[in-house]
């Protein structure tokens, strides 16, 4: 049944239905919502649209994490076979650099076709790229380390390379000349995109209105409650026609809009089924959460939900760090209750907790024994 209405097309909404629409469409509330083996991986980054890749490694790696979170039998070949020898996903840029499913690839064609190179890249010639995709044409498949012919040069970034061929590289795969068709660890393979495909003929690239109307659906089905902020993160050049769009599908019944909890001004919309969901709490499913995890990522959007500030300390000196130089947020049933600091220690073969900090209504008495079994099972997954 339908919430009651406060306005014309407008319900009111608690947080606490908010957010449990938004954890079934992120499938966290379900043990193994994609299945198990292979094609549960295809299938979760199909589902969540894109899963966020990240250089950090004092515990695995946020892509492998996150799949985790939703596959509890996922193991690390899955991606490569996803990736490398599926060819159901491949890499590219959304708001950060993510696996993305091999089915939306024509939404991404146009942005290879614009893509221009910044000043991160220094000065890479056209000449430059014609050489490394030369080579990868005569040789197959190759990563940096197999360019030995490099004249090193000053950074132009703090992490840029001192290397033109990576740089070169780089600039190769955003225009879509090549694309990423293996990687051991963060070291990538590149590949020409036609040949890795088997393309005869390139997929079409999208209009912007299809681009549009792509965010829109993918926000709604991982989100479930949507805001314009939400389906255009890190993106406010579409926030204007994406309200366009939310107002057309308002008008067509395909969307009403809510008044959420405390959102004050921010404006939320929702698909009429999901609001006639069961208003039964979250099962009390315990998740270390990367901080890279999509419920996470947008900030703002967490601590409105759930009353939980995230903070991503990595990169503060440790005086001024609060929960840690990676804090993963752990979620039981539809609450953040603590931030735990791990650590993975390979050569000892087990996981340390270095700060354990109870957030919300988290405590010990509470809570502890059920984050301790998941911290169990997360530490076999980190080992392994």
């Amino acid at each position: 049944m339908l919430m009651r209405p406060i306005a014309k097309q407008t319900y009111a909404l608690s947080k606490a239905r908010a957010r449990r629409i938004w954890l079934r469409a992120q499938r966290l509330e379900t043990e193994a919502p994609f299945g198990e083996g292979a094609q549960a991986t295809r299938a979760a980054v199909e589902h969540l649209g894109y899963v966020q890749i990240d250089t950090i490694n004092v515990i695995e790696r946020c892509h492998h994490h996150i799949l985790f979170t939703r596959i509890p039998s996922y193991q690390r070949a899955h991606l490569h076979q996803a990736q490398s020898v599926d060819k159901t996903v491949f890499e590219y840029w959304t708001h950060a650099l993510s696996y993305v499913p091999s089915r939306d690839i024509r939404f991404f064609i146009g942005a290879m076709r614009r893509y221009r190179p910044s000043r991160w890249f220094g000065a890479v010639t056209r000449a430059d790229v014609r050489k490394v995709v030369a080579l990868i044409r005569k040789g197959g498949p190759l990563t940096i380390r197999d360019i030995d012919d490099d004249v090193l040069v000053e950074k132009v970034h703090p992490w840029a390379s001192r290397k033109p061929s990576k740089r070169a590289l780089q600039v190769a795969f955003y225009t879509g000349l090549v694309t990423i068709n293996a990687r051991s660890g963060m070291l990538k393979s590149y590949e020409l995109m036609d040949r890795h495909f088997g393309w005869e003929e390139r997929p079409r690239p999208t209009s912007e209105r299809q681009f549009v109307h792509y965010l829109l659906e993918r926000g709604l089905r991982t989100q479930g409650l949507i805001s314009v902020d939400s389906v255009c993160h890190q993106d406010a050049q579409r926030k204007p026609a994406m309200r366009q769009l939310i107002e057309a599908c308002v008008r067509r019944g395909e969307l009403v809009g809510v008044a959420l909890e405390t959102a004050g001004k921010l404006e939320h919309w929702v698909r009429p089924a999901d609001l006639e969901m069961t208003a039964e709490a979250a099962a009390e499913r315990v998740h270390i959460l990367s901080p890279f995890d999509p419920l996470v990522i947008q900030r703002k959007r967490l601590a409105l939900f759930f009353d939980y500030e995230h903070r991503f300390e990595a990169y503060l000196p440790k005086e001024k760090r609060v929960f840690g130089y990676l804090a993963l947020p752990v979620l039981v049933g539809d609450e953040v209750v603590a931030a735990i600091d791990l650590k993975a220690d390979r050569s000892a073969r087990k996981l340390a907790i270095q700060q354990w900090t109870w957030v919300g209504r988290g405590s010990a008495r509470r809570h502890k024994r059920c984050i301790e079994e998941e911290l169990d099972r997360f530490e076999r997954f980190q080992l392994l």
